[in-house]
């Protein structure tokens, strides 16, 4: 048996732009992406701290260094720029990577910079 546990996220991003025009998904920057050892193209899970909204999008990446978060096509209508998001990956795991598996949780400032990165709970 496996269990879906937290794989990584980034905590309190706060959302650059949102442009409904495009094919879909979430831009993050590269820093933030490789911080949080997500993938490109990996199924994230967003929650909108600001208004509630859970949805689920994929990772493309961002120029490293512009500390942008943009939310793309449908996901666009889910949050406005200034709003704070946290992006969650989950992973499949059985009993015993669960006991040796460390999640990747990265906490960002007010303009999407590095704070911390642990990698517990």
């Amino acid at each position: 048996m496996t269990l879906e546990m937290l794989y990584s996220k980034i905590h309190r991003a706060v959302v650059t732009d949102a442009n409904l025009n495009y094919v879909g998904s979430i831009t993050i920057d590269k820093e933030l992406i490789v911080a949080s050892k997500l993938r490109i193209g990996q199924k994230v899970e967003i929650v909108n701290i600001n208004n509630g909204e859970r949805f689920t999008t994929y990772v493309i990446e961002g120029k490293a260094g512009q500390k942008d978060i943009c939310l793309n096509g449908a996901a666009a209508r889910k949050a406005h720029v200034g709003d704070k998001i946290i992006i969650i990956a989950y992973a499949h795991m059985n009993e015993e990577e669960i006991q040796n598996f460390k999640p990747a949780v990265v906490l960002v400032d007010e303009c999407n910079g590095i704070v911390e990165i642990r990698d517990y709970i």
